[in-house]
């Protein structure tokens, strides 16, 4: 269209040819002018200092007289000393071109945090903590939920409801929880973020005691610990929820029927809809063949239902990442070779509490009271 504009300009005009074509008038003028030569490098101004007077600046500026002072300064003496040199902006244009126009007071420098990858495969791999602040009776009072997760079952290893954050209380609960899982050196991996609870010298030296690897989030980054978020979300969006506890007690009451609930009787969206408890302890085969023989008898019953496609029950996860790396071949990770004691094998060694302020093992999850 630009080529017929330029055929049709010299007997109509532009204005009209361009207007006649839909041709814009500065597209049209912007093709026809010739094409402007870039210079590769800019000119020299000429008004710029030459070699000579930048080197001269230049062994002022590091000179032993000069050499903490501001451009500022330093032109502000020469002045009274009836030499001028340059302007203060070119000052700072040859301390830029040099690299020596930087802040030289010491500055707090923040370390790069690496952003942890952790992998688990099955059960007792990888468990992730965290502390939840539940409001008390009274405007700025709160009580402490500790819950330890294990991110490839979901299941809730070990809670505690306390009136601080403590790395001490913090420590009784892992101690507790590794015990009754069963937990042997090299085994598992601990995530948490980095609250004062978490990145306690205590907590860590007992965790390299017992051979437990320690991960922490990054600062301000809630996606580095997303089992423990997504688990506190379902606790707190129960319709019985309170938007207030009274004590402590009461907070331990609520605690004591969620927490059943959501091991034994919660179907997990991430789970194929199985509970936390089946896929810890090892029953996820035998209900997802139930449920496959179950469908299948529905599709025998009534094959036009299903369009005659075949249902079949949804599949646990080969393995569950914290962050996964970009390049993740689930196919090429080795199959779990943690064997997990069963429930009832557990049940037989447990004794119930003496009193209230003592551990309390309930079922298979850790339950520390605190008095």
């Amino acid at each position: 269209m630009i080529e017929a504009a330029a055929e049709l300009a010299p007997t109509t005009g532009t204005r009209a040819a361009c207007s006649a074509l839909g041709v814009p008038r500065s597209t049209f003028y912007r093709w026809r002018a010739p094409e402007r030569l870039i210079s590769p490098t800019r000119p020299r101004p000429p008004l710029a200092l030459s070699e000579p007077e930048r080197r001269v600046v230049l062994e002022v500026l590091h000179s032993e007289r000069f050499v903490d002072a501001a451009p500022r300064q330093i032109y502000a003496s020469l002045l009274d000393e009836g030499r001028y040199l340059c302007s203060v902006r070119t000052i700072y244009r040859i301390l830029e071109a040099e690299q020596e126009l930087r802040e030289r007071r010491n500055q707090c420098r923040r370390p790069v945090y690496t952003k942890p990858e952790l992998l688990a495969t099955g059960p007792n791999q990888v468990w992730s903590w965290d502390i939840t602040r539940l409001k008390g009776p009274a405007k700025w009072t709160y009580f402490y939920l500790y819950v330890i997760l294990d991110i490839f079952s979901r299941y809730v290893v070990g809670w505690m409801v306390a009136r601080r954050e403590s790395a001490t209380l913090a420590k009784r609960l892992v101690t507790e929880s590794l015990n009754k899982q069963g937990i042997v050196a090299e085994q598992l991996t601990l995530h948490a973020d980095r609250g004062s609870s978490m990145t306690a010298k205590s907590l860590a030296l007992l965790l390299a005691e017992l051979g437990v690897t320690k991960t922490h989030s990054r600062p301000y980054t809630s996606t580095d610990n997303p089992f423990s978020e997504a688990h506190f979300k379902t606790l707190k969006y129960r319709p019985e929820f309170p938007d207030r506890f009274g004590s402590p007690q009461d907070a331990r009451a609520l605690c004591c029927r969620f927490f059943p609930w959501y091991n034994d009787e919660h179907r997990h969206s991430g789970l194929a809809l199985l509970s936390p408890a089946d896929v810890h302890y090892g029953r996820a085969d035998e209900r997802l063949e139930q449920r496959a023989r179950v469908l299948e008898e529905a599709f025998q019953a009534h094959p036009k239902r299903f369009k005659g496609q075949r249902p079949i029950p949804g599949s646990l996860p080969e393995a569950v990442w914290i962050n996964p790396p970009p390049t993740t071949v689930h196919e090429e990770v080795a199959e779990p070779t943690i064997s997990v004691p069963s429930t009832a094998a557990r049940a037989t060694e447990l004794k119930p509490p003496a009193n209230c302020g003592t551990l309390q093992l309930t079922g298979s999850t850790t339950q520390l009271e605190l008095p």
